[in-house]
């Protein structure tokens, strides 16, 4: 990882560390994967050889550095993003990363994102958001992650009571193998084998 990365990477953890301590309310934290998240995350799509990638839930951009340094030259992360402050803060942290052209901003709802999205359009799908809703984008999700790629999900020990329906619907739906990794606060990988 380029010096330059590493230490925008580093000041974004220590900012979103730090944001969150002060922040009464959820709509304001940044609520960053932890380091060891990014890292992982890195190492899925760099093994996958993943071009396509989809984030929903861009906070201030800290994971969708990690995905775009991922990716490489020649990748795009397509980022969904509702908050109009928090889409503002993560532009400016990709233009200083240098990694603003691999970057794809979408403002709005991801549920609305998904349905327009055509199928098997993205070979890695990182869902880093509003958890109660996963369970009802599934069958979207499933139309558009390509056959043989992953969906990993965060927070999926933190916070296992809000991903307990969307749990219970991959594992009940036939063509996907999934496995809970306890890095970071937890992080539900999800293969689409067929």
């Amino acid at each position: 990882m380029e010096r330059e990365l590493a230490r925008i990477l580093a000041e974004l953890e220590e900012f979103g560390e730090a944001n969150d301590r002060a922040a009464a309310d959820r709509g304001h934290k940044m609520l960053n994967i932890t380091h060891d998240t990014g890292v992982l995350l890195t190492l899925l799509l760099r093994n996958g050889r993943c071009r396509e990638v989809l984030e929903v839930g861009t906070s201030n951009g800290y994971s969708t550095l990690w995905l775009a340094h991922a990716v490489g030259p020649g990748g795009r992360v397509t980022t969904v993003e509702h908050s109009p402050h928090k889409r503002e803060m993560a532009a400016e942290n990709f233009r200083r990363a240098g990694l603003a052209p691999r970057i794809r901003q979408v403002a709005g709802e991801a549920g609305e994102f998904l349905a327009s999205c055509g199928a098997g359009a993205f070979d890695f799908v990182f869902l880093d958001s509003d958890r109660g809703q996963y369970a009802d984008w599934w069958p979207a999700l499933q139309r558009i992650l390509a056959p043989g790629c992953l969906l990993v999900v965060d927070n999926a020990v933190s916070h296992a009571h809000e991903l307990k329906d969307f749990v219970q619907r991959v594992e009940a739906s036939e063509g996907y193998l999934s496995s809970l990794l306890p890095v970071g606060k937890g992080e539900f990988v999800v293969l689409k084998a067929t």
